[in-house]
């Protein structure tokens, strides 16, 4: 995993608001002293939450403090991301999100914070397509046969998601208007949340990364009928 250079890090750590003035020399001198917070704005067991961890591990060898991960979820990530916005502006507060949880809220919901201005972007992580995954009883066998199904059955499908204005969410959404059903959307306050109805079979499809259903469709207890990319998923021809 590529981390920012310790110079370039001592300027963007701060995951809120601009970082007082304070020569780079000093910085280089005292930062870091303790342990680190990342923040999550989502609940454990999504794909932010995956990428998070393997994040903090990172960087602790790098930087050699503690990075310790707080899961704050709720209201589409809003919350997690209040969290790091009010926080001291001295580097041992950061956040890490996605575009839903960065972008699309402010779209939905009336923020405390101004996701432009409050916010010191450090480095893109990771990028993910979904998978269209559904239940391990699901009768169809391919995507046009589960298109079939979504829209000879849409008065009782129903489709799970991380939270309204998730990428999930809305990718769900487009999914619905792709294909021309219209079935029930079921928000959860995380993907893994999601995943562990599927798995029940209370719900019937999701929109997920590969992150957290991957596992799942190499064990057999979900299927996977097509990825949301214009290439097929490299990491399944491995």
């Amino acid at each position: 995993m590529k981390l920012p250079h310790r110079r370039q890090f001592l300027h963007l750590a701060a995951g809120a608001a601009t970082l007082p003035v304070v020569s780079q020399n000093a910085w280089a001198q005292t930062y870091p002293s303790r342990s680190i917070m990342m923040i999550v704005p989502l609940a454990t067991g999504g794909s932010t939450d995956t990428i998070g961890r393997i994040m903090a591990e990172g960087m602790r060898t790098a930087l050699g403090q503690p990075v310790i991960i707080e899961n704050v979820s709720g209201a589409g990530g809003t919350i997690g991301v209040g969290r790091v916005a009010r926080a001291a502006p001295d580097g041992y507060t950061i956040g890490i999100g996605q575009w839903g949880t960065n972008v699309a809220t402010g779209a939905i919901y009336p923020l405390q914070f101004d996701l432009l201005k409050d916010f010191e972007p450090i480095a893109l992580i990771a990028t993910q397509p979904f998978l269209i995954v559904a239940r391990k009883t699901m009768p169809a066998n391919d995507l046009n046969g589960l298109i079939a199904w979504l829209k000879a059955n849409a008065d009782r499908a129903s489709q799970g998601n991380a939270g309204v204005g998730s990428p999930s969410h809305v990718g769900g959404v487009f999914f619905q208007n792709a294909i021309g059903a219209r079935f029930q959307l079921v928000p959860y306050r995380s993907a893994g949340l999601s995943m562990q109805n599927l798995l029940a079979g209370q719900i019937d499809l999701l929109l997920d990364t590969p992150a957290t259903s991957l596992s799942q469709v190499r064990a057999g207890t979900i299927k996977a009928y097509a990825v949301t990319a214009k290439s097929r998923l490299a990491v399944l021809h491995v």
